[in-house]
């Protein structure tokens, strides 16, 4: 047995777990392909689909209707996406149609047929979205168990304290689990936006994800150390290294318990400078937690999950009982919902958009709702319903002129009439705001502050386009910096333009949820950050560690730097004077 086997990952939900490890075998099964030869089987391989689809479907809804009593409100929303998918008659009839074009067994078929559709979803440039996989995935293994006759949903009973490790784990299988015996969770598959991920984090249980090919090196009964923060896995660790993080896991439980005095703290800095800190959700369960971790409000409601792989578009009266409930559960703090970030290409649903060469920056986000105006006037109208219950922002994304900005404007003064008309009350001065991700909305910042009352600046989309590079193309990622040159210029300029013009800016991206960035957020002068609300107290604990004057000093001599590594290593230099508390220990 080899000791000390250290694993690299994905922190998905944070935490230190030391425990055995329980294999959890979700696989696809195998199958052996062959060509079709006569009607009669044609006729078999459809009916076999067509069984396996409802067996699906059935088992998802008696899984289901047994995880309501154990109130696991994330898992119940998922498997209706679940089942959603299963019930879509486009995926069926596609699935049919290769069956039948190319003679092929119903398991090909399905697979081939997925594989196109994930192909799609990975071309998106948005992490959440990409995520989604994940959900295919899913399908297509329950949809090839199902074929082989295999049974489902059977997973081991965890009857004494483990570390689940699995290829992937659904919401179904993670709610038939008895999770209260579920000391961590340990995945091959997905990042820090797939299921897995916000059922861990939901569930307070430390987990690493994206480890692969982690089942060839761990086996049942194996000592297992989790660092979920980290996304560090340690298989037989020796005695020294389970000392090392026994006294870890002691420390950062200490840690969260301190971290918990902060919750309703303001967040400002030890001179009295105040910034709104806020979460940033995908699905209503998550709204818990932005109270839970005393976050000021949701600085970004996703709405894509509420479309995306849906048989039907979601109704007016659908989108609006889910936002009223999200806008009301948090009042009186504020609620910024953003309008759909997604192209046509990525519903299930019918809409006939021609295929893109180039999706990410095709017809997609504020283009796209601009094409199918009837789509944007349906969630638009129920956002403008749901300002009546609290209070309301809606931000619109990828804006890249001024001229969007203003039929943006001319089609909410359509649907306010019409909402006045029919005497359905809602807030007339709702502030609205744009998603500063495109160089150049950035570029004309002082123009697009004049029409709008907030910016938030998506720095994922933004650093990758500024710097022309994929950072999931692993031979470019490393060219990904948040503290290069032109992006801390770009930052100073938007943010100048906003505030000449009396707009806050806030922050949505991966940067603003880093502590490290926070004393540099600071010295530009930005007004909120939102991030994951699990980042929202070690936010806080840094911020109320900082010095505003201070970080303002600092960041004006950033701009004498020509690269990243210098302002890092003038960054590091110069603790000790934005961080007149110490204590903490940031590394640039």
């Amino acid at each position: 047995m080899e000791n000390d086997i250290l694993l690299k990952g994905t922190g998905a939900s944070p935490g230190i777990v030391i425990g055995k490890a329980l294999i959890v075998e979700n696989g696809r099964p195998d199958f052996t392909h062959y060509r079709l030869s006569s009607e009669k089987e044609i006729r078999e391989e459809t009916a076999a689909l067509h069984k396996a689809i409802e067996d699906s479907k059935a088992q998802l809804t008696k899984t289901k209707k047994e995880i309501s009593k154990k109130k696991i409100f994330e898992a119940q929303y998922i498997i209706d996406t679940h089942i959603l998918i299963l019930q879509d008659k486009i995926l069926c009839n596609d699935v049919v149609k290769r069956i039948r074009s190319e003679k092929v067994d119903a398991a090909w078929a399905l697979k081939s047929t997925m594989e196109e559709l994930k192909k799609s979803v990975l071309s998106l440039s948005d992490d959440y979205m990409r995520e989604r996989v994940s959900d295919l995935d899913y399908i297509e293994r329950r949809l090839l168990q199902n074929l082989a006759g295999k049974k489902v949903d059977d997973v081991p009973k965890v009857t004494e304290k483990s570390i689940i490790i699995s290829n992937d784990l659904s919401p179904a299988d993670t709610a038939i689990l008895n999770v209260a015996e579920v000391l961590g969770f340990v995945i091959e598959c997905g990042g820090k936006t797939s299921h897995t991920a916000i059922m861990a984090r939901a569930l307070k249980i430390p987990s690493v994800v994206g480890l692969k090919d982690v089942l060839t090196k761990v086996k049942n009964g194996d000592t297992v150390i989790v660092d979920g923060t980290h996304g560090v896995i340690i298989v037989n660790p020796d005695a020294e290294m389970l000392r090392k993080y026994n006294q870890k896991k002691a420390q950062h439980e200490e840690f969260e318990k301190r971290l918990l005095q902060y919750r309703d703290l303001a967040a400002e800095s030890v001179d009295g400078y105040k910034i709104s800190l806020l979460a940033n959700i995908e699905i209503v369960e998550e709204v818990g937690s932005v109270i839970d971790y005393g976050a000021d409000g949701i600085g970004l409601f996703r709405t894509e999950f509420l479309y995306l792989n849906k048989k039907e578009l979601p109704s007016e009266d659908e989108l609006f009982e889910i936002f009223k409930k999200t806008v009301q559960t948090v009042a009186p703090r504020p609620v910024t919902i953003r309008t759909l970030d997604i192209g046509g290409d990525k519903f299930i649903s019918h809409i006939d958009v021609a295929e893109e060469m180039n999706p990410v920056m095709g017809l997609r986000a504020i283009r796209f709702c601009l094409k199918e105006t009837v789509i944007f006037k349906t969630q638009l109208r129920a956002i403008l319903r749901a300002s009546a219950f609290g209070n309301t922002k809606i931000m619109f994304p990828m804006i890249s002129c001024v001229d969007e900005v203003l039929q943006i404007k001319k089609i909410l003064r359509e649907v306010k009439a019409q909402l006045k008309k029919e005497k359905k009350p809602f807030n007339a001065d709702i502030p609205i705001g744009i998603m500063v991700e495109v160089p150049s909305s950035a570029t004309i910042a002082d123009l697009l502050a004049k029409e709008v009352n907030f910016f938030s600046i998506g720095t994922n989309d933004l650093i990758q386009y500024l710097l022309a590079i994929d950072r999931v193309n692993e031979q470019v990622s490393y060219l990904y910096e948040p503290l290069h040159p032109a992006v801390l210029r770009l930052l100073r300029r938007i943010i100048q333009a906003a505030h000449d013009n009396g707009i806050p800016v806030a922050m949505c991206g991966e940067m603003a949820g880093e502590s490290s960035y926070i004393p540099i957020l600071l010295g530009l002068g930005i007004d909120e950050l939102s991030m994951n609300p699990i980042a929202i107290l070690e936010a806080k604990k840094v911020l109320r560690s900082m010095d505003y004057k201070q970080c303002r000093e600092v960041v004006d001599q950033l701009f004498a730097f020509t690269t990243a590594e210098g302002i890092k290593k003038f960054l590091n230099r110069q603790k000790k004077n934005y961080l007149p508390k110490n204590g903490l220990s940031l590394k640039i």
